[in-house]
This record gives C-alpha cells, structure tokens and sequence, in this order.
C-alpha cells in the first residue's frame, strides 16, 4: 500500500481548479445503460471509484472510448446482459458502492438487474431498501441470496408507472428509481425525492436525451415514460466536496489560495458554513478566494450566544461529506464548534487520531463532537496514521499539512479513490508531500 509523507507547517499560495464530480459521475456513468447510441461526457475526474465502474461498464459490453482528458464517449448497443450472473462480475461489483446504480437502467431497459453487496467506505450502515422498494412500486420483482449477499430484480413484461413516497430522501436510490422510470409505461411522481444538484444533472442529462422529467430541483419529481432515449453530450460539475476541502485546507496553513471554476449557484450552503467558523472567502466571478488569515478565525456564535452547532442534512442542508474537514478546521479556529454527524454513525471514530495529535476533541457519542479550537497557539503534532475512508482521509492530510514536523498517512488509496492526483496538485501550490 502507499503512503503519503508530508512536512507540515508550510504555508501555500496559488491557484486550485477542483476535478469534476464524483458523485456526479457515478450516477452518470450508469446512465448511459438507458440507450443504445453514443453518449459524450465531459470533466470526468480521474480517481479510482469512477475508474473502477467505466472498466465495469466495459465489460458489460458498453464501448469506450477516451477522446481526450477526462472526456469519454460511452455507446451501450451490445450489452451482454449475462456478464451479471458471472463470478467475476460479483467481486468487480462488490468493490465498489456506486455500482448498485447500474440496476435501475438494467431494469428499465433489459427487464432484469442484479448487483452483489456494494462496498465503498466503511462510515456506518448504508442501507439499500428504499432503491429495491422504487423498483417494486414500479412493478418489479425482488429476490435476495442471502449466503453471498446478491441481489436481483427482474421485470420481464417492463415496468409502470406509479405514485410513491420514499422513505427517505437517498440520492442514489432517487437515481436509481428515476433512471428505472424514464422507460416505463405511464407517469411515476416521486415524493420526498432528494433534491442534490448532481440529482438535477442526472435529470438535466436524460431529458437531453429525450426523457420527461420535471420538478427537477425540488423534492418531488415527475416522470413521464418514454419508449426509448437517445444520445447527447453532457458536462460534470465542480465538485463541491473537494471545493470545501480546498477552503479548509487554506484556513488551516493560513494559506492564500484561489478555486477557480467552482461553479458558485450550485455550492449550497458550504460557503457560509466555513464563514460561520470565521473563514473570509470572496466570490471572485465564479471563483473563491481565500485570504491568508494570518490572525487566525473567529467563531460565530448563535445569536443568543450559543455555542455554534453544524450538522448535515439532505439538500439544500449541509452535505455529510464535509463534516470531516469542518471538524479539522475546528480545531485551530476561536472558540469551539459542536459538530453533529447524523447520517453515518462511523464517520467522526477518526477524531482519536487529531486527539493524538494534539487537537481538543470531546466524542460525546458516535454522532457529536465538540471541538475546542486553538486559535493557533497550539498547532498540531506531526504522527503516523491510516486513512479509513475518502473524507477522513482527506481532513487528516489537512491536519497534516498544518502540522508540526513530518506526518505518514498510510492506506492512501482512499484518498485516491476520491482524489485526482492530489499530491502533484499540492505541490503545484507549495506543499511538501511525497507519494511513496
């Protein structure tokens, strides 16, 4: 496995332009199951979990093509349906959490889709009912192997529209479902649909390509099914979870970076939350840039004075993925955050590692922390450690880079899996980081 060596305490200065959207991609990527002509995508980022599902698609019989950097063409017209029930398909499958999104067009389009138990970070339970019951409302049928975990839904005589409410507001099981509902009969409605701006690209895209889907951006969606889709070309936003990672990493080394192209309309709330912590960051035209605040960060309180909290929430709240890197930003601010993790139960088990570094973080329960913020007169410790999932493995290379002294991150390939070529970006910029 690789390691990343790291000479903390450097301050960094330049410019950062972020990658294309992974979470984006991955629901994309399987989008292009749905026809059978040619699909030109765009800013695909170059990271090993979209890696591993393009070389996926490639074996189902999907024909690719690179025509330039981050840009491939992608045409279904000869896929070999049977490759599902083979075992190289259930470990290549099983690898990797976006490919459970590859059942909704296989449904849809060949009446039948299975999937081994996906794997990806291990930040808690990740249920997958409320895609399987999308695909039952719509008329399929289900069946589970419980002694090697595969899953199957088949619908042979096509799927039919419906009303239904989900049960929760997931992002893949809303794009799983709505892919499986642009090719059935009749109209679906999805209530309590999730509303996330790569949701919105996902609908934006199948309409070029000749869907109906509307209500898009709010959290109920209408689909009116079609008989077939086409092919169209399609561009991958900014992703806003390595943007925020950008704006940490800058207040964290005290750091004068600017992110270019981050594609402001569609960050949400990030902005203000890491102005809540005291972070200055200006919108430059559809750039952030991020002074180096050589007098550190202020905390803002509540407007009664209470200690301020950040927690995640579906769209258009706070996104789960950035709750690591707040908390590491926390660290080092004026006055002390309460960080509240309510999606995952694992996500925040990474703090003993900044605990060991010197950081001032109470766990009060597997959802809470409460970080007591330096203010820079205490920095981190520079230590060795492991990267247990993407997000955490990004905020403690954060942690690191601010640091005292030289720091080893080990497993790094979770950082890749999400990552594109991050330590050549940092160099590019000032950091002291050997990939080894």
């Amino acid at each position: 496995m690789g390691i990343f060596k790291i000479e903390g305490g450097v301050r960094l200065k330049g410019d950062i332009t972020p990658q294309g959207a992974k979470n984006e991609a991955l629901q994309i990527l399987c989008a292009v199951l749905l026809t059978e002509e040619k699909i030109t995508i765009n800013n695909i980022p170059d990271i090993i979990d979209i890696n591993k599902l393009i070389t996926l698609l490639g074996n189902l019989g999907v024909k690719i093509q690179k025509v330039g950097s981050g840009s491939y063409t992608f045409q279904a017209d000869e896929v070999n349906i049977s490759y599902l029930e083979t075992e190289a398909f259930k470990k290549e499958g099983g690898s990797l959490r976006g490919s459970i999104m590859i059942v909704g067009p296989l449904l849809a389009r060949f009446g039948k889709g299975y999937i081994p138990k996906p794997g990806g970070d291990k930040i808690g339970r990740r249920r997958l009912d409320t895609h399987f019951e999308g695909f039952i409302n719509l008329g399929a049928k289900f069946r589970y192997n419980r002694e090697d975990h595969f899953y199957g839904v088949e619908a042979p005589d096509g799927l039919t529209g419906t009303d239904m409410l989900l049960d929760e507001a997931s992002v893949t099981g809303t794009a799983n479902i709505v892919m499986a509902a642009v090719l059935a009969k009749g109209t679906t409605t999805i209530y309590n649909a999730a509303c996330e701006p790569y949701l919105q690209q996902l609908c934006k895209m199948m309409n070029a390509m000749g869907a109906k889907v509307s209500g898009i951006g709010s959290n109920l969606l209408t689909i009116e099914g079609v008989d077939k889709l086409g092919g169209c070309t399609h561009r991958i936003l900014p992703d806003m979870i390595e943007i925020g990672s950008w704006i940490g990493l800058a207040a964290m080394t005290r750091s004068e970076i600017t992110i270019k192209d981050v594609s402001w309309e569609n960050l949400g709330l990030i902005p203000n939350v890491f102005r809540k912590l005291g972070i200055t960051l200006e919108k430059r035209g559809d750039d952030i840039y991020i002074p180096e605040h050589k007098e550190g960060y202020q905390v803002r309180t509540d407007i009664d004075g209470s200690i301020l909290t950040i927690s995640d929430a579906p769209w258009p709240g706070f996104t789960p993925d950035l709750l690591s890197i707040v908390l590491v930003v926390a660290t080092q601010c004026k006055g002390d955050v309460l960080i509240h993790q309510k999606m995952f139960e694992s996500r925040l088990f990474f703090v003993d590692k900044l605990i060991d570094m010197g950081a001032k973080i109470i766990l009060c329960d597997p959802h809470r922390a409460v970080v007591i913020g330096h203010d820079f007169k205490s920095t981190l410790k520079a230590t060795t450690m492991s990267s247990p999932d993407i997000r955490a493995g990004i905020s403690l290379l954060i942690a690191a880079l601010s640091a005292k002294g030289t720091s080893t991150i080990q497993n790094i390939e979770q950082i890749d899996r999400g990552y594109e070529n991050i330590d050549e970006r940092l160099r590019a910029i000032g950091a002291k980081i050997v990939r080894a």
